[in-house]
């Protein structure tokens, strides 16, 4: 346990002496370098998990864990099949799903598509689309009516609002002795919708499972069968006991399979990242390390003073290892407040900043998701605290050794 005259003399060594500014310049540099360390790595492992979170949220909130998909896109008899599928332990929800990428037109317009049919109470239970409805209603969806809703991207690049028309256009049309006619079958936009991901708003074309049907000429058939399961991480083992009885009309893909290369890349830049920022802590370690060494040969008269009056070699450590670890928390504990600053204010900053130079920051087109997103862990921010704390203890080792090895017969032989 330190004692309170040590506590005292390591006050008064983190406050500039005579002739020690250039210390105090090198120690205040050396915690501006902890905080901007600790805070990078704040915002960036938020940002990196705020991303995987919402689009882990908003790809499952839309697409389910794992789909029962049809050969040729076509699943026949699937009444029972879903039946069955809700009654498996771990399984909460099986709907059917129709998915077909199409061409839609307005004007002169043209864009890619992806037409989904869901039926009514389905479209009411994704949340995700019906909570972040842009203009119209979900209400205003009727079945044979001819009604649909698109994304809002999808609705930019067309130049479509609400109330406009625009045109479906299916290659599977009309047999004529000149060839097979495309189908084009016009429907009202009675909603505009933004789920979050830039992909899904540019193509999205939802509307009710019959009309779905009509348009595609499936008749009663569907495309697939979406599944939601109590655990996403353990959706193989749970479908695993129905894939080889639908193996000749079905297949079964997960989250995981469907998704792969996103999240392990994203789970391998967040690591990437952590560790190239873990060395600016590492650097700003090094800079305590220096100013410490500079003061202590500063301290070299003093500390053989306190030698001679009684203080141990231990003390002597104790009292450079309490400057320089003060030093780091203080870095620390503005890096942590910095970051969170930056965190709660960064829509307004990258707004700023794009603003300023011109650039777009946060592209949807390029990032998948429409805001800049961000989630905390605390256990996380907790390790990054540590993390720097402990590279700040061991900066002062060196140093805290140099000092207590002062001989002070050697240092005042001459005085």
């Amino acid at each position: 346990m330190i004692t309170s005259y040590e506590r005292m003399i390591a006050k008064r060594y983190l406050l500039p002496g005579r002739g020690e500014g250039f210390i105090f310049l090198v120690a205040s540099i050396a915690t501006g370098a902890v905080a901007l360390g600790v805070a990078a790595l704040v915002i960036v492992m938020s940002v990196m998990n705020g991303f995987r979170a919402e689009l882990f949220d908003r790809i499952l909130g839309l697409n389910g864990h794992a789909v029962i998909q049809g050969y040729g896109g076509k699943l026949e008899a699937w009444e029972p099949l879903a039946a069955r599928v809700r009654l498996m332990p771990g399984v909460t929800k099986a709907t059917p799903l129709i998915e077909q990428p199409l061409m839609a037109s307005f004007g002169n317009r043209v864009e890619g598509v992806l037409v989904r049919g869901m039926t009514l109470p389905d479209i009411a239970a994704t949340k995700v689309m019906t909570d972040n409805v842009k203009r119209g209603s979900f209400k205003d969806l009727v079945p044979g009516s001819n009604t649909v809703a698109i994304g809002a991207r999808l609705a930019e690049a067309l130049g479509a609002q609400v109330g406009d028309t625009i045109s479906l256009i299916s290659p599977q049309g009309q047999i004529t002795p000149f060839g097979s006619v495309p189908r084009i079958i016009s429907y009202r936009i009675v909603t505009i919708f933004e789920v979050g991901i830039y992909d899904y708003d540019k193509a999205f074309v939802v509307m009710p499972m019959s009309d779905a049907q009509t348009l595609l000429m499936l008749g009663n058939s569907v495309g697939m069968i979406e599944v939601v399961t109590v655990d996403p991480d353990k959706v193989g083992q749970i479908m695993a006991p129905l894939a080889d009885s639908i193996r000749r009309v079905a297949v079964i893909s997960d989250w995981r399979t469907t998704n792969s290369a996103l999240f392990e890349a994203l789970v391998v830049e967040r690591t990437v990242m952590f560790w190239l920022l873990a060395i600016v802590i590492l650097v700003a370690a090094f800079n305590i390390l220096s100013s410490l060494v500079m003061l202590v040969r500063a301290k070299t008269r003093d500390i053989a003073i306190l030698r001679t009056m009684g203080a141990t070699r231990a003390a002597t450590m104790r009292i450079f290892i309490v400057v320089g670890t003060l030093i780091g928390s203080v870095g620390i504990a503005a890096g942590v407040i910095f970051g969170f600053v930056i965190l709660y204010y960064r829509e307004s900053i990258t707004g700023l900043i794009a603003r300023m130079t011109g650039a777009q920051l946060w592209d949807p087109s390029v990032r998948y998701l429409t805001d800049l997103p961000s989630k905390t862990d605390p256990v996380e921010t907790v390790g990054i605290v540590v993390l720097a704390l402990l590279l700040s203890f061991l900066a002062t080792l060196y140093p805290a050794w140099k000092a207590a090895s002062t001989d002070p017969v050697e240092v005042l032989r001459y005085e």
